[in-house]
């Protein structure tokens, strides 16, 4: 099944901030992982949040984290941020269940 991906606004700012390198990293990842199969978890990629009802998941591209929630056959990415800012954007925009 193929997911259509859909980024927030904020994302595309987030998207362009970061260097060209990363910024094609992180476009290379979110077509490989999130196309075909966001829900499907691992030890180190993808990761379900628990106690969270969004974001439903975290994508890991480097040092970069990549927050998403998955619906129907949408992914839909909250936010793309460095590794040191994720628990911080967590803690502001996480909505607890």
């Amino acid at each position: 099944m193929r997911f259509e991906i859909v980024l927030a606004p904020e994302t595309v700012e987030d998207l362009r901030s970061l260097k060209a390198n990363v910024r094609s990293t992180v476009r290379d990842a979110l077509e490989t992982h999130l196309r075909h199969q966001p829900m499907k978890t691992s030890r180190s990629r993808i990761k379900r949040l628990r106690g969270l009802a969004r974001p439903q998941y975290r994508l890991r591209v480097g040092d970069v984290r990549v927050f998403y929630d998955v619906s129907a056959e949408t992914v839909e990415v909250l936010a793309i941020v460095p590794k040191l800012e994720a628990a911080k954007w967590l803690e502001q925009f996480g909505s607890p269940e």
